[in-house]
């Protein structure tokens, strides 16, 4: 069981309630989303069930040529540029682990290509990724790196 708030199309709203710790929200009987023991935060979003959110982490948009300069950002501090086409993303608020993913895309302006995006152990910084920051880098070809004027990466987890 757990504490129940509904949101009944008949008589309004109901409160139920046990000692479990759990919170279902429901919508005229069916539970819609649920705060479970362990603080997940779980969902049903057009899905058929609930089921549990993971939510992007950090995110940045940025520029990477000259002066690397963020635009906007959630749980970002910084950017640190190691060399052409090579970042490191800095957390404001460190990962529980190291075991997230990070995926974004590049883009430049006046024609270029747009090259693709390289993370973690496989960009050439040689670094795995940690809890308090995620190796980047901008590839054109298999070789070459180059300073996007677009970087937008997001880290999930």
């Amino acid at each position: 069981m757990a504490t129940i708030i509904n949101a009944d199309t008949s008589d309004g709203l109901k409160l139920t309630s046990d000692t479990s710790g759990q919170i279902d929200l429901q919508s005229a009987g069916s539970t819609k989303a649920t705060i479970d023991t362990s603080g997940n935060l779980k969902f049903d979003s057009g899905f058929g069930s609930v089921g549990t959110a993971y939510g992007c982490r950090a995110w940045v948009n940025f520029n990477g040529t000259g002066t690397v300069a963020i635009r906007d950002s959630g749980n970002v501090t910084s950017i640190t540029d190691n060399g052409t086409g090579n970042y490191t993303v800095n957390f404001t608020t460190a990962m529980p682990d190291a075991n997230y993913s990070v995926c974004g895309t590049v883009g430049t302006t006046g024609g270029a290509s747009a090259g693709w995006l390289n993370t973690g152990s496989n960009a050439t910084s040689g670094a795995a990724d940690t809890t308090t920051s995620c190796k980047v880098c901008c590839n054109y070809d298999t070789f070459n790196l180059y300073d996007p004027t677009n970087m937008y990466v997001a880290i999930f987890r």
